[in-house]
């Protein structure tokens, strides 16, 4: 789709972002990223604003390190250096974001499930990651940004975002 950003990750010298500091910068996802997520949940023939894309990219990092916050804060209170999973869901449902948890709940279960898979499992180490084998994604389902929210398409159908309808 031809759009003004520049997905291959190269800086465009003109974006506000330019304007942060260092330290700033480090805190937001990279634009592309956030662009290609955006744009999953589009059609085809959509455009994207730059402003758009931008705000996107800054309300998602504020949100990933609000929830981090509070799952830090509790692994600081347990004396436990590594935040996991289960740590962020509960920081969710003590947030308020209660009603995205049980998806994540199941997709982290999944996760973990080929994750226990991958390691028992011998793999060809110059195996193609294309569908071919082993390296398949199986999470393809999931599908993030579309519908206002995380959406499974594997156990809710198409159509479904959080057990609603979109």
């Amino acid at each position: 789709m031809a759009d003004s950003d520049n997905d291959s990750g190269g800086q465009n010298p003109s974006t506000t972002n330019e304007m942060l500091s260092p330290r700033e910068q480090d805190r937001f996802l990279p634009i592309a990223n956030v662009s290609r997520i955006m744009k999953k949940a589009l059609p085809a023939n959509a455009k994207i604003s730059k402003d758009a894309k931008e705000t996107v990219q800054e309300c998602v990092s504020e949100l990933i390190s609000f929830i981090t916050g509070e799952a830090s804060d509790k692994c600081q209170r347990e004396k436990r250096k590594t935040i996991n999973g289960d740590d962020l869901l509960w920081a969710m449902t003590t947030l308020g974001f209660e009603e995205y948890v049980e998806p994540l709940k199941i997709y982290l279960q999944r996760f973990r499930e080929m994750e226990g898979e991958k390691n028992t499992v011998p793999r060809d180490k110059d195996a193609p990651c294309d569908g071919s084998g082993v390296g398949v994604d199986a999470f393809s389902g999931f599908v993030y940004g579309s519908g206002g929210g995380f959406i499974n398409q594997m156990s809710g159908g198409p159509g479904t975002s959080l057990g609603r309808p979109r």
